[in-house]
Order: C-alpha cells, then structure tokens, then sequence
C-alpha cells in the first residue's frame, strides 16, 4: 500500500526515495505560500531558481522578477517574498522567476521526482484531495531554515498527514512526529508558532502581517505544479 513520509529539511532529502514519489514542497514563512497567492491572482508561471544570479538573467530577458534573502527583498528586484506583493493586477498573466533562502532550493532538489507539488496553509485542503486519489507514495518535503528543520513547515506536514492518514499508511516515525505536533497546534496554530526562529525573524523585519495569513487553511483551491523548470496551476 502507498506511504506518506516527511523530510524535515532538504539536508535529508538523499535518505528518501524521491524518484517513485510524488514530492510536496512545503515553505510556509514564505515561499509556498507567495506560490500558491500568486497562482490565486492570476500568475501564468513560476520559474523557480536557486540563485540571485539566475534571478538577474531572467530579469534582463523581460521576465517579473521575486527575490529574498534573510527575510529581505534585495535591490532591483520587483517583488518581494510577502504574498501580499501578489494581490495585484501586476501579476496577472505574468511569468515570475523567484529565488528565495529556502522554498527555491527545495524545489530544484526535487526535480526527480514523479510530481511536484508546492502545498502551503492556503491550499491543504486542495492538496489533501488531490493526493487522496494518487497512486504512489507522498513525501512532504519541509524548506525548514538554511538546512534546519523549523516549526511552521512541520506542522503543515502534519496536517497533511492527517488528512490523508486514513488513505496513506505511515510507515516511519517522521509523518507520526508530524502529526502529533499538528494535534497539540491545531486549535492555535498562531499561538503554537509565535515564540518559533521564524516568526521572531519576521517580526524583527517588521512583517508581523503575512503570519496569520500564512496560516489560514483551505483560502485557495489552487495545486501548483512543477512542468519541467516551470510552476504552473493544474
């Protein structure tokens, strides 16, 4: 019977099985959460790029370009990482190529796998109902914090699993981990989340506004999908 498995940060990522697997990309604060606005708004593609340097090429090829490091839009890009940079009529029918300190990175590392996926907060429901029906094995995949496993990305890990518990078995203790995290958060996700690396590293940057937004469940029934090097909506 198909599994659902965790990888709590890409650091991990050669101890799974990522080649007979469909692969959900997870960066709540704030890269798959952006991905998942962005398609809601209208975006034709994503093109997502594990550097500044690749970011710039497409810049000078005419594409809208989105970037972030440490938490900040560096300068002579257009969008920032805050989904609320992609509720604008700017991004309709626009290819975006976005780099950013982790979502990008977790994203080009998964490129063997049979699908990928970006799941956020915003889609889980869409997610959950998508993957329910699918034949192979799930692996959720956490961007965590330069190589670190982190809170938010586990606890959306965890209620994917259990939403999908009943179809899926869970074989390995990292999906369990998951899960009863997700089962002690689950009626204040806020709460749970407020003293974690990230949030203080958001609030610091003066980002307090995109936090609870980023962990509103089922907003969006949008699935982003890797097609070859491109993000688009299915």
């Amino acid at each position: 019977m198909k599994q659902i498995d965790v990888c709590f940060t890409p650091e991990l990522l050669h101890l799974h099985q990522v080649e007979n697997s469909i692969v959900v990309v997870v960066d709540i604060f704030r890269a798959t959460s952006c991905m998942v606005t962005a398609f809601a708004y209208g975006v034709s593609k994503i093109l997502p790029v594990a550097t500044l340097a690749e970011c710039r090429k497409y810049q000078e090829m005419g594409y809208l370009t989105a970037a972030e490091r440490d938490g900040l839009k560096p300068d002579g890009f257009e969008l920032d990482n805050s989904p609320f940079s992609y509720m604008t009529e700017q991004v309709a029918g626009a290819t975006i190529a976005v780099t950013t300190t982790n979502g990008t990175l977790a994203i080009t590392r998964s490129r063997a796998a049979v699908k990928v996926l970006v799941g956020a907060f915003l889609n889980l429901g869409a997610m959950a109902d998508y993957l329910r029906n699918q034949q192979y094995d799930i692996l959720v995949l956490c961007a965590g914090w330069r190589g670190k496993p982190n809170l938010e990305d586990t606890l959306f890990a965890g209620a994917l699993v259990e939403r999908l518990q009943e179809d899926f078995l869970i074989l390995e203790d990292s999906p369990l981990m998951a899960l009863r995290q997700y089962q002690q958060a689950k009626d204040n996700l806020l709460g749970y989340v407020a003293n974690s690396s990230h949030v203080r590293r958001l609030q610091r940057l003066g980002i307090q506004k995109d936090i609870p937004y980023c962990l509103q469940a089922d907003l969006y029934d949008v699935l982003p999908v890797l097609r070859g090097n491109v993000l688009v909506r299915m």
